[in-house]
């Protein structure tokens, strides 16, 4: 697997490393916050400006649509899985983990389809926010009826109005959203300018930031003591399988071949900084280490490390 011998995922394999021998190797937070709305902001630029260049066309609103479609699909099976074999509020918050989507693996993703040729359309930025949101409504809704059904919680219930504002005014989701507008309106000009701050340093600091993604990964690990086995077998079982219903739904609509892996991928992938960060105010009940263990110590490596190659395989053989 050539994924591996990328400096982006060797760096992400060796934090884990780091970790795993409890080195004291470290990323200062303030740093490692830059480098995630920097991967943002030229993520989307670059999205912007290929939607420039290409306009908005059908094939377009099909991937868009699909996107839609999957983040509402997603966390409703994974919650009716879970309900009978953990507690409902649990089951919800995993639920909206794996419904909702990891912003570093599409990212990663879009390295490797740009060093293998794949091309895959600039509106695919779109729709990793568009996926991000639409988990954690779910969530709030099904954890107020859970309240309401037991009646004896001392918890109120969470105003819905309050999640909707905080998921689209997120200050990473806002910034790829700005940066997408500012890449579609500034064009060909634009991209010229900015092309040695979007593309030129992209790779490197896309490698410096998987580096702490590891030694946050592997740190995770830990955590996963003790959790219910059901817990650990869904999160390596259902990215696999939310994976195979992106493939069918887009292999139906005739989505082209780049499109489809980014879709598979964020399908398959789990978040731990949007979801964890509304359901720890919201769903106070569920211990946040049970979502988090799960998305960051099992799925983010397996995604980064053997799900991008695998799935791209995949994808290119149903093309």
């Amino acid at each position: 697997m050539t994924n591996l011998l990328d400096p982006s995922i060797l760096f992400f394999i060796f934090g884990i490393f780091a970790g795993l021998i409890k080195s004291n190797l470290e990323i200062p937070q303030p740093i490692s916050r830059f480098l995630s709305l920097y991967l943002l902001m030229a993520l989307g630029l670059k999205g912007g400006f290929a939607l420039n260049k290409s306009g908005f066309t059908s094939e377009i609103g099909i991937s868009l649509g699909l996107a839609i479609t999957l983040a509402i699909i997603i966390p409703l099976l994974g919650y009716n899985l879970l309900k009978h074999r953990l507690d409902k509020l649990d089951a919800a918050a995993i639920a909206a983990t794996y419904g909702s989507i990891s912003a570093v693996t599409f990212i990663t993703t879009t390295q490797v389809l740009d060093q293998t040729g794949i091309h895959y359309g600039g509106h695919m930025a779109a729709a990793m926010a568009l996926m991000e949101s639409p988990a954690i409504i779910i969530a709030i809704i099904l954890a107020n009826r859970i309240r309401q059904q037991r009646q004896g919680t001392a918890s109120p219930n969470t105003s819905l109005g309050k999640v909707l504002h905080e998921s689209f005014t997120d200050g990473g989701q806002l910034l790829l959203l700005g940066s997408l507008a500012v890449g579609l309106i500034s064009g060909d000009s634009g991209h010229k300018v900015m092309a040695p701050f979007s593309i030129d340093l992209f790779k490197g600091l896309l490698a410096f930031f998987l580096l702490d993604m590891g030694l946050i990964a592997a740190r995770s690990i830990g955590e996963l003591k003790g959790k219910p086995p059901v817990t650990l077998v869904y999160a390596f079982i259902a990215p696999p399988i939310h994976a195979i219903i992106a493939l069918s739904l887009c292999h139906l609509f005739y989505v082209p071949l780049g499109d489809t892996i980014l879709l598979m991928i964020l399908a398959a992938s789990a978040s731990y900084i949007a979801v964890p960060a509304v359901l720890r105010h919201a769903m106070p009940e569920v211990n946040p280490a049970l979502y988090m263990a799960m998305s960051l110590g099992i799925t983010f490596p397996l995604n980064i490390i053997l799900g991008i190659p695998i799935y791209s395989a995949i994808a290119k053989y149903f093309a």
